[in-house]
């Protein structure tokens, strides 16, 4: 078995060799012997595991459940230790992993979670460096005071507090300096690796995130344009006075330091902390949603990256209003029109549990055949929830446990969607799993007023696009009319829910049976 094994490394080290040459990246100084060595041993051990460990085991039996379970979780072990090992992009890879709740078994998204509280940190010397060469002078000279130890280390860089020399606070986000040269390679030594696992397995298809860390790396690591990300987002959503989004000081930024005002508050999914500060949950959950339904369906500009450290909340001492802080902006997802509109039709159908358009929009958007998987997956419910009305119940412990059960039973059906579906879809489903995981800690998941904000968002959208492609003024005027019925249908339902749950409606209710009771 062991001879199996080294089999198989050597394999997968000529594979990498031959491909990487091919590719004019031969230089293996570029890489490191010992970084690439790494992900090929553990990807040899992670696959041996698995052809090895279940191959005498009945399929289906509860010994076999067991022991997948068991390979599952030693395996993501393994992938969260080459990430820790490896840093940067590897860290970057296993946190999106770890954020595809739903459609990767519990074993890994629960062990690579973590990956946010492990990122890197550089040290003062290299982060002097950045410094040096990107703006030219020494940190004594552009800063008052500047914080050695940092508010938040992330995969690809790390942010710190400081005074400018004017007396203004800042935060001052630096690039670990060693990401961007190797950032490129280890994309590719993944893909090198991810082919070859497939050739073994061919059920394995998880070429997509490959793909999409191709596609979106090379942005992330331009904090220039982040920073104009930054003030896109303020700029389309400064009807939203619950949103704070930081000034960018574009005079003293670059592609690897970026200078913003200086926010501070707590983490989105921490209860406690509004409590304690007097902050309602429920309406940050939902100002959440509003937030989100606004960015995805009306505008087609969506901040893919929600995860709690990125979403601050702090209540203003002098409004007594609650603000959402929303953080790095790199990694941003533009819908186009068609998709756009084909998801907000596909989201009313969910919420009216209408199955015929479910099924309609669900094919045109890629699913084919396995609609009601992918159905499940955007929901994160069951199908029989699905089929009943997403808004009729919230989702249930034993719900939960189904959904999770079943992310492990159909993995090879649920890489084979991710991988027809737009590749637009793959970072709303990262950020649904994400935003999922916040109304999760603080208890408001699948609420009304939800379902609710999004079906408003859907009506505006769609009538906006139905106006602009109409020539007649008549035309327009209905399609208005009818947006205006419409969204005033949701105002009255929304006030119905309202009366239903508070004092006043219950006193109502009870004067109505009383009444009924007196006339009969």
């Amino acid at each position: 078995m062991a001879l199996r094994a080294l089999k198989f490394a050597s394999l997968t080290a000529a594979a990498s060799g031959i491909y990487l040459y091919g590719n004019k990246f031969l230089d293996p100084n570029d890489f490191g012997v010992v970084r690439v060595g790494r992900a090929i041993a553990t990807t040899a051990v992670i696959t041996y595991d698995y052809l090895t460990s279940l191959r005498s085991v009945p399929y289906g039996s509860e010994e076999y459940e067991f022991l997948k379970s068991q390979v599952h979780l030693r395996s993501a072990e393994r992938l969260r230790e080459l990430c820790c090992s490896n840093r940067g992009t590897f860290i970057k890879v296993g946190q999106h992993l770890g954020a595809l709740d739903y459609l990767l078994p519990e074993e890994y998204t629960r062990t690579l979670k973590v990956l946010h509280s492990q990122a890197p940190q550089s040290t003062r010397q290299e982060i002097e460096q950045v410094i040096r060469e990107d703006l030219g002078k020494e940190i004594k000279e552009l800063f008052m005071s500047f914080e050695d130890t940092p508010l938040g280390a992330a995969s690809l860089a790390q942010v710190h507090k400081a005074v400018l020399q004017d007396g203004r606070t800042v935060a001052v986000k630096i690039q670990h300096p060693k990401v961007q040269s190797q950032s490129s390679k280890d994309i590719l030594l993944m893909e090198v690796l991810l082919l070859v696992v497939k050739q073994i397995f061919p059920d394995f298809e998880f070429m997509w995130l490959v793909e999409e860390a191709k596609k979106n790396l090379p942005l992330e690591l331009d904090f220039l344009h982040e920073g104009r990300n930054a003030e896109k987002v303020a700029h389309m959503l400064k009807n939203f006075d619950f949103l704070k989004v930081p000034r960018i000081y574009w005079e003293l930024s670059t592609r690897r330091v970026l200078l913003m005002e200086f926010m501070e508050g707590g983490q989105v999914n921490d209860r406690a902390y509004m409590e304690r500060n007097g902050i309602n949950v429920n309406e940050i959950s939902r100002n959440l949603g509003k937030l989100y339904s606004e960015m995805i369906f009306v505008n087609g500009f969506v901040h893919c990256d929600p995860h709690p450290g990125n979403v601050l909340v702090k209540k203003c001492p002098a409004s007594g209003k609650a603000h959402i802080i929303l953080l790095d902006h790199g990694l941003y997802q533009v819908l186009s029109e068609s998709f756009r509109m084909d998801y907000c039709r596909l989201w009313q159908a969910l919420i009216k549990a209408d199955m015929k358009r479910v099924q309609k929009y669900s094919r045109r958007l890629g699913a084919g055949d396995l609609y009601p998987l992918f159905a499940c997956m955007l929901t994160a419910r069951s199908w029989e929830s699905v089929n009943k009305g997403i808004d009729q119940s919230p989702i249930s412990a034993s719900e939960d446990m189904e959904i999770r059960s079943n992310a492990a039973a159909y993995l090879p059906q649920i890489t084979q969607l991710l991988n027809n579906v737009p590749r637009q879809m793959l970072l709303l489903l990262k950020t649904n799993d994400l935003l999922r995981g916040i109304e999760s800690a603080l208890h408001t998941r699948a609420s009304a007023s939800s379902f609710l904000n999004m079906s408003r968002c859907c009506i505006r959208a769609v009538s906006t696009y139905q106006r602009s492609k109409s020539h007649s003024f008549y035309r327009r005027a209905q399609i208005s009319l009818t947006e205006t019925l419409s969204l005033w249908q949701i105002n009255l339902y929304e006030l119905f829910l309202w009366l239903k749950g508070s004092q006043l409606g219950n006193w109502v209710i009870a004067l109505l049976r009383r009444l009924h009771h007196f006339t009969y």
